[in-house]
């Protein structure tokens, strides 16, 4: 951990107060996700040695993670992570009110559309925190690479064999959780920083996607949101 990044994060003017009005009106939307059109499912299959080989091959590994880079993730996320429930909320309120069909995989509250009421939801604040306590097993373990992918893989099994979720969306996930931090810890999100967390969310993705791909699954067409 390097002392000069250490010093400039902690004496950051405060962050500004998690906002939880309305989000803006053009979403952050990976290219590769068209804006309009209807989900297409994913199935899970059995694929050829050939096609495995070739999925293998095709993913290109994200550029590692410098001592600096992790020192600067660990420091920022230490702030957000003292907030760590109201901060996940605000990002999955964001997710589901701008990709309002990732909802299809929550049942609880997949009917919900006021922002105000998923707030409240006790459903919505358990899942989010469950998923601020994983980006904190990753952060925690940034230097353990085997531990880092062994929990993400667990991740992308599950949600690719149990809950049956598109990979896309943790790409967009990702997207909007780059939103929220930019957003709401602005003064401290420095271009040093926004690079390590850009980084780091490659990552993430590359390791559940590669688990994805692990247990079989095949996209069969385009998907939109």
């Amino acid at each position: 951990m390097h002392t000069l990044y250490s010093l400039a994060l902690r004496f950051c003017c405060p962050f500004r107060q998690l906002r939880r009005s309305s989000p803006p009106p053009q979403p952050l939307i990976p290219p590769s996700v068209p804006a309009s059109g209807a989900s297409t499912p994913w199935c899970v299959c059995g694929m050829e040695k050939e096609r495995e080989d070739e999925e293998t091959e095709g993913r290109e590994r994200p550029e590692p993670l410098t001592d600096v880079e992790r020192g600067i993730i660990q420091d920022t996320w230490a702030r957000v992570y003292e907030s760590c429930e109201d901060v996940g909320v605000t990002i999955l309120i964001r997710f589901f009110v701008n990709f309002p069909s990732a909802k299809q995989y929550f049942s609880q509250f997949q009917d919900m559309e006021d922002p105000e009421e998923m707030e409240k939801s006790s459903q919505l604040r358990k899942h989010a925190r469950r998923i601020m306590n994983a980006i904190n097993t990753v952060v925690e373990n940034l230097h353990d690479p085997e531990k880092v992918s062994s929990v993400l893989g667990l991740v992308g099994k599950a949600h690719a064999l149990k809950y049956k979720v598109e990979p896309m969306y943790f790409k967009i996930l990702s997207g909007v959780i780059l939103e929220i931090l930019e957003e709401d810890f602005g003064e401290c999100f420095t271009p040093e920083v926004q690079t390590s967390w850009t980084k780091l969310m490659a990552a993430l993705y590359w390791y559940i996607t590669g688990a994805y791909t692990e247990v079989g699954w095949l996209k069969l067409s385009s998907s939109a949101v």
